[in-house]
């Protein structure tokens, strides 16, 4: 008796694991889309005069409002959780959707944040509000934004513009709230992971994979 526990401890039980996560892991290599085909970002004009596009790139997209100075640690708790781990990659993106006239303030942040990070990948646009809430309105969101015209959440475009999240019904999940950084190193970076390694997997089986992603 005590030969077979050893034989199924040794052997059996580390193939019954491997499968266990092997499973797990296939039924997670895609990260459900909740809006196709989102706008591009057109010809608004960025902090750094260089256009933002969102094609080709995997981007974290956020509607910082009028009160981007008051809520700047929103920025921060992204920047420590998510920001630093991946922006070495050159085709991730963090944009920032911020009303005109917001323009010092946003670049108060970048410098700010410079301090202590390589901020390239913070990439800062401005738009009317009316134009601002036009393009949240496409993204057929459950949630609004407020009369400043922001939100704490921040979402994940995929590089076809596709807008992911969890689509459970216990579980959902449209975007991801920066005001918590608890949320921000479970969800969030659980589901970013999700979206990285499916490009990995991509390039890998195209056998075209590089530095890039």
């Amino acid at each position: 008796m005590k030969k077979n526990i050893v034989l199924f401890v040794l052997f059996i039980l580390p193939i019954v694991a491997y499968l266990f996560f092997a499973s797990g892991v296939n039924g997670f290599t895609k990260l459900p889309t909740i809006t196709p085909n989102t706008a591009d970002l057109g010809d608004w004009q960025s902090l750094d005069g260089k256009k933002v596009s969102l094609n080709g790139k995997v981007t974290i997209l956020g509607f910082m409002g009028d009160e981007l100075l008051k809520n700047r640690g929103n920025l921060f708790n992204l920047n420590q959780k998510i920001y630093q781990r991946y922006h070495e990659f050159k085709d991730v993106q963090f944009v920032m959707i911020c009303p005109i006239g917001t323009e010092k303030d946003a670049k108060k942040v970048v410098d700010a944040l410079g301090a202590f990070t390589d901020v390239a990948q913070w990439r800062f646009v401005f738009a009317s509000t009316d134009a601002i809430n036009t393009y949240y309105d496409q993204l057929k969101l459950v949630e609004k934004l407020d009369e400043h015209t922001g939100t704490p959440n921040v979402y994940i475009i995929d590089k076809k513009r596709n807008l992911r999240g969890r689509k459970l019904v216990k579980d959902a999940k449209e975007g991801y709230n920066t005001f918590h950084p608890a949320e921000l190193s479970n969800e969030m970076l659980d589901d970013f992971k999700v979206i990285l390694y499916e490009y990995r997997a991509a390039l890998k089986k195209n056998n075209n994979a590089t530095r890039k992603i």
